[in-house]
């Protein structure tokens, strides 16, 4: 595979001490990085910048998912990567059977359990990883399609908690092709994953139609915005359902959620919604969102109509009386009420 020449434009937002600043008081950072030149250009910013004193130690790790012949070699590529950067590395498995359905979720969800249990052992409190903004683009989209609500809209998070450990995405400003370019002013070696143009994932046919839209002027940074906008409009769901449930003195045990659901008569049906998904949540299970909004719907004209509601969804049992009353409890064995 070719690349086009690099330029100083193209590596001009690289700037370690900008982009790792936030991450100057962690305990240490593990890289995670596939081989891919996204996660390689991170690796070598990483690396210079744990040079300067002060900084938090760098570590790095490779998971090799068993799933492609060349992914020993590609670990064994940045592990000597890693030897000449001065940057200690380990190569975790995927071991076991694998699965025949869903395999890149799955094998999403087994990365990061690795990544996560690895950096508590090493004492690492931040996991980083090289997703950037193409990643983005066919992140938002991929849920567009799929009828996500505002949340999902909002893409993927510059950082959240995982696993006990803080993961972070420091690259999410930047395009691919600037991190093409930087490995290859720096002579980085990089692995190209035949999975990313295999049209059998879903996440090859989303960077396929991203590329269209972007040649019709819906790019990256388009949907950067977008993304931002969904996230804003997110916390102000969030904090106005945060404000509802303190106003509704909800009874809450570890099995049973109880209150007066009258306090719900004209409330915005999305403040509702996600009342009632968070508190199915918190007893064992949150639905998906085709499902909790017909519930949703219910629940709004019962109270509306002075009548009663006995539902189960997601192992929840949901109880309107026509007192207004309303009783979410975890459903017990062979669907009998706890």
């Amino acid at each position: 595979m070719t690349h086009s020449a690099p330029d100083r434009a193209a590596t001009s937002g690289l700037n370690a001490d900008t982009l790792l600043a936030p991450f100057s008081s962690a305990s240490g950072l593990l890289v995670a990085i596939s081989g891919g030149p996204d996660s390689m250009a991170l690796l070598a910013l990483a690396a210079d910048w744990s040079k300067a004193s002060g900084h938090p130690p760098v570590f790095a790790a490779t998971v090799d998912h068993g799933l492609r012949a060349a992914s020993a070699d590609e670990a064994l590529m940045v592990a000597e990567a890693c030897a000449t950067l001065g940057i200690p590395h380990a190569t975790l498995h995927w071991s076991g059977a694998k699965p025949g359905t869903r395999i890149q979720e799955r094998a999403r969800n087994a990365r990061y359990a690795a990544l996560c249990a690895h950096a508590h052992e090493i004492g690492a409190d931040t996991l980083l990883t090289a997703h950037h903004a193409d990643d983005q683009a066919e992140t938002i989209l991929f849920r567009l399609l799929r009828g996500s609500g505002i949340g999902g809209l909002a893409g993927m998070k510059p950082s959240l908690a995982r696993d006990g450990v803080a993961h972070a995405r420091p690259l999410l400003s930047l395009r691919k092709d600037e991190l093409v370019a930087f490995c290859e002013a720096r002579g980085l070696p990089f692995a190209t994953d035949p999975s990313n143009v295999d049209p059998r994932y879903a996440r090859t046919r989303m960077r396929t139609l991203a590329a269209t839209l972007e040649r019709e002027g819906m790019g990256p940074p388009h949907w950067a915005r977008l993304g931002a906008r969904a996230a804003r409009a997110e916390d102000a769901l969030a904090f106005a359902t945060s404000e509802l449930r303190a106003r509704l003195d909800i009874d809450a045990t570890p099995d049973c959620t109880r209150f007066d659901a009258k306090g719900l008569r004209n409330v915005p049906a999305e403040l509702v919604l996600r009342l009632l998904t968070a508190e199915m949540k918190r007893l064992g299970h949150a639905p998906r969102l085709e499902r909790a909004e017909p519930l949703t719907d219910l629940v709004m004209r019962s109270l509306a109509e002075g009548a009663p509601v006995r539902v189960t969804l997601g192992g929840t049992i949901i109880d309107l009386r026509p007192d207004g009353r309303l009783t979410m409890m975890r459903e017990g064995p062979r669907g009998k009420a706890p």
